[in-house]
């Protein structure tokens, strides 16, 4: 009874972080206590021995011992969970002048309260009514109010392997759940971990980059202000477009870029030495592309991304009690992206410090003369590429955006120029290491951006004409030219016949491999393969049988859904992995041009909010895509119907209206190629696990060339209800079709409804027209589902609809670009008035255009001749 007192006692002090803590432990299946004693006070401290003296040995815990909870129980606001060596500490807090409650981790032995990660960024808790637990399926889930949940992990790939799942909060300050009866199992096999998912603190160990067999992108978000941790609008990330570097982008805008790799640091940065306090790494290969630093010494530092865009590396001081920058990410003024525009070289030491390199002088006299850089460079003589170009060594140059550049790790020096000179659209290449005398081949295609004059050790050759070499630093990677001949008509050699031989072994290899699957596998003679293969796509080739087996031989049990293209079915590979099976049907009207233009589109692009192809099957008649898959389907599925939709409460579909944006906007813009996409719409929209949106089916999409802005066709292809006029009518299309489909969408997504079902009881509206009249009579909320009362924020619900009403006026030319769109629904600025909408009729009058009614799929028009 005398230590049950005590124990209700102990209670009272939950918290204090100089007397006593209090914790919950699941070993025997019933509630314990555990106490650390912070003090050796005469007046208490005999007593709690003697009183803990009484207890079962095993129920004492010294204060180093691992603290986790155990399946079905949890901590609630007020509680908190401590890292083995007491370094780390999890629970509920509030920034400063705010009363939002956010489930985090911080540092408890030093710097005590600073924040290194949020589960819950995105939706606060608004009272301290919070619960943290974890499920028997090794998830956990944080809610408020009862069981409301607002966040939860994602680990359903590995129910099947959890016995017993545990959270424990390592001294690393990584937050993970593992299986708690398989002690001896992998320390880094857990069921999911904080590490995959950063906010904007990188900590030692933690990885910074694309996992691409899991799908994983971690990057590092900025807080929305200094006490504020929304997702701000910087992001540090690796871009994977070429070979890797880290970004640090505001928006879609490139603000610092670091890179890329040389082998020992970022090229760019200063020489750094090996020290005795950190190591860096840079991986690259098929799995993954991630950065991550450890340390070496005790010596505590982090990575942050702070709200105003700065990113530092910081040291723990103890003498001071405080965090001391170690090097910042913005060194100098030269540090921001770009601002001598393309070939223009920017050097502090000079003023002003953007410059032409020799052999270049500026694109515009005049705005170089007012210290606008923004269009850099040209060639004093144009490239002629008939083999009168020759290339330049430039030394101590931060090596320019390698977005558009190809690498090869096998390459020597020689090789790599002979690429280069090969394809007139290259413009400079270089070893990709410099370690061991220097390995590897990097070439650039296009411009040339962000060069900086630095200690840069490495050499950039430059493409340049023949002619404006005299009397500059020619760069001849060899001693003689003659002998330098001499090894390239050797290598050439060499290298013909390696390959010949190489191929021929490939060759034989994949025919006896693939031979085993259903049917005939597809010659290289054939012309749709050999189309396919000739893109060199770095796309995985999947056998019939590897896929028949995934699919359980394409068994109705395992079949997603069926649109246009054809049947969808789920997967699993041997090694586990979840797939998204997209076999073309027989009966489908989309055939092999479809199959072949969503091949090479969606290869060629990686974006987060874009889908992932993971490669593709030919065998005989069969056609067959392989994506990632995508938990929670697709975006239809869900919005419009009643029960479901309560899922989708607004933050999310918020998030999943900026998502989207983003994706087309890296479409438009952004991407390597120019695609106007012209099936946009809630059935090609897939939701991952954490119902982050990601566009899919490409095979209407087209590609545009360099300045093209529109095209025509006769064939109208796309899905009513979602084609703009100017395309249903004449065949036009263009981005702002894209545009069009867009605002369709996002009034969609905030109403619920379908625009092609949409009725009123009194007008014959679509839901474009409701919208527009709405809008005019001021009644933006009556357009919103009744589900989104509780949740929405009324100024981002009418800033979605007065933004979905831009984007379908009827005339293309008032619509805004993606990139506007993007900008005006991350902002808060005043919108100009949107324009009636196409298929909107007033009162009295016919409609201005008429479909006859077919059901929602994807249809294909032909006009009349």
């Amino acid at each position: 009874m005398q230590i049950q007192n005590l124990v209700l006692n102990f209670e009272l002090f939950w918290g204090s972080s100089n007397e006593i803590r209090y914790v919950h432990s699941s070993a025997d299946q019933h509630r314990f206590c555990s106490f650390v004693i912070k003090s050796q006070s005469q007046l208490w401290g005999p007593r709690l021995r003697s009183a803990m003296a009484a207890l079962p040995t095993r129920q004492y815990f010294p204060e180093e011992e691992i603290i986790y909870i155990s399946s079905n129980q949890g901590i609630k606001d007020g509680e908190t969970i401590v890292s083995t060596g007491g370094m780390y500490e999890l629970g509920f807090f509030s920034p400063s002048n705010s009363n939002n409650r956010y489930l985090g981790i911080w540092f408890k032995k030093i710097s005590t309260g600073r924040v290194v990660w949020i589960a819950n960024r995105e939706f606060p808790l608004l009272n301290r009514t919070g619960t943290l637990k974890i499920n028997r399926k090794g998830h956990l889930l944080l809610s408020c109010c009862g069981d409301t949940v607002i966040w939860s992990s994602n680990s359903s790939a590995f129910v099947r392997y959890n016995n017993n799942p545990v959270a424990q909060l390592l001294d690393t300050g990584n937050f993970v759940v593992k299986d708690g009866d398989n002690s001896s199992s992998n320390k880094t096999n857990f069921i999911w971990q904080s590490f995959d998912y950063p906010g904007d603190t990188l900590l030692a160990g933690m990885k910074l980059g694309m996992d691409f067999v899991r799908g994983i992108n971690r990057s590092l978000t900025s807080w929305k202000g200094p006490d504020n941790p929304s997702p701000g609008q910087y992001v540090s990330y690796i871009d994977t477009n070429g070979y890797p570097q880290i970004l640090l982008s505001q928006g879609v805008v490139v603000d610092v870029r670091f890179g890329p790799w040389n082998g020992i640091r970022f090229s760019g940065l200063p020489t750094e030495m090996s020290n005795p306090i950190y190591s860096l790494d840079f991986v690259v290969n098929q799995k993954e592309v991630y950065y991550k630093f450890e340390l070496k010494s005790s010596i505590v530092q982090i990575i942050h991304l702070k709200w105003d865009g700065s990113i530092s590396m910081l040291h723990w001081n103890n003498r001071s009690q405080d965090w001391l920058v170690y090097t910042s990410g913005l060194i100098d003024s030269c540090g921001h992206y770009g601002i001598c525009g393309p070939y223009g070289s920017c050097n502090t030491n000079t003023n002003p410090p953007c410059n032409c390199m020799e052999g270049f002088e500026p694109k515009s006299p005049e705005e170089w003369n007012i210290a606008d850089w923004s269009n850099g460079c040209k060639l004093q003589i144009p490239l002629d590429c008939k083999g009168g170009d020759a290339f330049r060594k430039v030394t101590k140059m931060k090596f320019p955006d390698t977005r558009h550049s190809w690498y090869n790790r096998s390459m020597t020096l020689g090789e790599c120029e002979i690429a280069c000179r090969k394809n007139c659209t290259c413009t400079a290449y270089a070893n990709l290491d410099i370690r061991k005398g220097g390995s590897g081949c990097l070439l650039w295609f296009g411009e040339l951006m962000d060069l900086k004059v630095c200690e840069e050790s490495q050499d950039l050759y430059i493409r340049m004409p023949s002619s404006l070499l005299t009397g500059l630093t020619v760069s001849q990677p060899g001693f003689n030219r003659k002998i330098q001949i001499l090894i390239i008509v050797l290598s050439i050699l060499v290298v013909l016949m390696g390959m010949s031989v190489v191929v021929y072994a490939f060759r034989i290899k994949r025919k006896r491999s693939y031979m085993k699957g259903r049917g005939r596998r597809v010659h290289s003679i054939d012309r749709h393969y050999s189309d396919v293969e000739k893109e060199d796509l770095e796309l995985n080739f999947f056998s019939l049988s590897i896929i028949t087996k995934a699919t359980n031989n394409f068994s109705v049990e395992n079949k997603l859904g069926e649109g246009g293209f054809g049947p969808v079915y789920k997967g699993v590979l041997e090694t586990g992995q979840e797939i998204a099976v997209k076999q073309l049907s027989r009966t489908s009207e989309q055939g092999y041009d479809e199959f072949y233009n969503e091949v090479v589109c969606v290869a060629k692009l990686q974006h987060r909010n874009l889908v992932k192809l993971l490669g593709y099957c030919m065998d005989g008649d069969e056609r067959i895509l392989i994506y990632e898959y995508l938990s929670n389907k697709s975006l239809d599925l869900l919005l419009f119907d009643e029960t479901k939709s309560c899922m989708l409460d607004w933050p999310r579909r918020f998030c999943i209206i900026s998502g989207i944006a983003r994706g087309m906007l890296y479409l438009h813009q952004d991407s390597r190629l120019r695609i106007i996409h012209r099936d946009l719409k809630a059935a090609n929209i897939l939701l991952d696990h954490d119902m982050n949106p990601k566009i899919s089916d490409f095979g209407l999409a087209r590609e545009f060339e360099g300045n093209q802005i529109t095209a025509k066709t006769k064939k109208v292809v796309g899905t009513y209800g979602y084609i703009s006029p100017e395309y249903a009518l004449h065949g036009r299309f263009s981005v702002k079709s894209d545009v069009f489909s867009f605002g369709v969408l996002v009034l969609e997504i905030v109403s619920g409804k379908k625009n092609r079902e949409f009725s009123h009881e009194d007008l014959s509206d679509n839901l474009l027209g409701h919208a527009w009249r709405l809008y005019i009579e001021g009644k933006y909320l009556d357009l919103m589902s009744p589900s989104l009362r509780k949740s929405c924020i009324i100024s981002e619900v009418k800033r979605s609809i007065h933004v979905g009403l831009l984007c379908v006026q009827n005339h293309a030319q008032d619509r805004p670009t993606m990139s506007s769109v993007v900008m005006m629904l991350g902002g808060d600025g005043s919108l100009p008035p949107p324009k009636q909408p196409a298929f909107f009729a007033e009162e009295g009058s016919p409609k201005h255009y008429t479909f006859s009614e077919v059901d929602e799929a994807t249809i294909t028009l032909l006009d009349p001749r």
